[in-house]
């Protein structure tokens, strides 16, 4: 079966879509079977793999809200291992159509569960609000992994969402698991984020990634180009570090169980009083 992680952050601007399909691409090249679903009305994974968002007449919207089968708007990727459920603008009606459907919170839930026997790895794309997309994916995954850009703000905005994790973990998932933050934009000739990173290794220690996404030029050009960063360029920084995330991510992914998110509202209180602190 599928290890399911939602790559989630309720602040715009981090990395999020970035890191859902560079992570994707680099486990589908280490010959990881990968599903990358969008559930992102903005589209983006789905540009970023070279697909026009406009074309695609069935997406994720179909799935949640009419309710037809996951496996009927799968595409194939220029990556073997690696298959796209898309979105479309569509997806915008889904927040507010969803509202009053019976069991809205399990939908993602119950469609991935058809095809998660033909996959390794479900990366999920979540869009940067915390609401009933975001909350189908919690809701469906084993995992959360938090791509976290490398400035206080966006450490503010993990706050809200440690609480959100906690919450779904107790109304609705239990067995969901904090897969770990991922650390991006990082600039080493910042101070600042170098600052961060070492504020946030003290309090969360193997939780965070121990590779960091640097700002490159490559990462940035790639979905322009409509391919992941390793088939744009291989050899650049950015390539090279999300290579080394999906190694980590295969290796985390066959140890034991980690520190899960049993442990209450405790992070998200120490994450903002250190961010006030810093002001």
């Amino acid at each position: 079966m599928a290890r399911i992680i939602a790559v989630s952050n309720q602040k715009g601007g981090v990395g999020k879509t970035t890191t859902a399909v560079n992570l994707a691409a680099c486990l589908a090249a280490a010959e990881k079977r990968v599903l990358l679903v969008d559930l992102d009305p903005q589209a983006n994974a789905a540009s970023g793999l070279g697909f026009v968002s406009a074309e695609i007449t069935e997406s994720m919207y179909n799935v949640l809200v009419d309710e037809i089968p996951l496996k009927s708007v799968i595409l194939s990727t220029e990556l073997r291992c690696l298959d796209l459920a898309p979105a479309n603008q569509d997806l915008i009606g889904a927040e507010i159509e969803l509202v009053t459907a019976i069991g809205r919170e399990v939908r993602l839930k119950d469609a991935l569960a058809a095809v998660s026997d033909q996959y390794d790895f479900i990366i999920m794309d979540c869009p940067p609000a915390l609401g009933i997309l975001t909350v189908n994916a919690l809701t469906a995954a084993n995992s959360v992994l938090i791509p976290l850009q490398c400035e206080y703000y966006a450490m503010e905005g993990l706050s809200q969402l440690l609480k959100t994790i906690t919450l779904i973990k107790k109304r609705l998932n239990p067995e969901l698991q904090r897969e770990g933050i991922l650390l991006t934009m990082y600039d080493r000739r910042n101070n600042l984020s170098f600052q961060v990173e070492q504020d946030i290794r003290g309090h969360f220690g193997e939780e965070v990634f121990t590779t960091v996404i640097p700002r490159n030029v490559k990462l940035s050009e790639a979905p322009s180009h409509g391919k992941p960063v390793i088939l744009y360029d291989i050899n650049s920084s950015g390539s090279q570090a999300y290579m080394e995330v999906a190694g980590e991510l295969i290796k985390r992914s066959s140890t034991a169980p980690r520190t899960n998110v049993s442990a209450s509202a405790q992070p998200a209180a120490t994450i903002s009083s250190m961010t006030r602190d810093q002001r």
